[in-house]
C-alpha cells in the first residue's frame, strides 16, 4: 500500500490509516495492562482517551513499516500472555472508565472482535 494512501485522511476529524494502526498500538497497550493486572489486583480501573494517546503519539508522521512492526511484536508478547493464563484468572475481573465490570476473558474476545473492526478499516482480507 502507497504511504499516500496510508497517510490519507477522509476528513480532517477521522483517523487515517496509520492513525488507525496507531489506535491499535495502544489498545495492545492498555489492553496488555487489563490482561496482566486483572490477573493479580482486585478489579482495577483501566481506561484511556483514544483521541489524546493517537495525538500524542504522533502516529500521523510515524514511518509505516516502524509502526506496523511495533503492533506485530506487542501482539505476540500478548499472544504469549494468553497461552499462560489458567481458567482461574479468565474469570478475574477489570473496569472499564463507567465503572462497569468485565471478566478478562470478555475483555480478550472484545479485544479480538475490536482488533478485527479496525484491521478490515487499514486492509481489505
Amino acid at each position: 500500500m502507497e504511504d499516500t494512501t496510508f497517510s490519507n485522511k477522509s476528513a480532517p476529524e477521522k483517523w487515517s490509516k496509520l492513525e488507525t494502526l496507531g489506535h491499535l498500538i495502544d489498545s495492545a497497550a492498555n489492553n496488555h495492562q487489563r490482561f496482566i493486572r486483572g490477573q493479580y489486583e482486585d478489579c482495577p480501573k483501566i481506561y484511556y482517551d483514544q483521541n489524546q494517546w493517537v495525538t500524542l503519539n504522533g502516529y500521523q508522521t510515524c514511518n509505516k513499516l516502524q509502526l506496523i512492526d511495533f503492533w506485530t511484536l506487542y501482539n505476540q508478547q500478548i499472544i504469549e500472555i494468553l497461552k499462560r493464563m489458567s481458567a482461574e484468572s479468565l474469570e478475574r475481573k477489570c473496569q472499564n472508565k463507567e465503572g462497569s465490570v468485565f471478566t478478562i476473558h470478555y475483555l480478550i474476545t472484545d479485544y479480538i472482535k475490536h482488533l478485527e473492526h479496525h484491521l478490515h478499516q487499514i486492509v481489505e482480507y
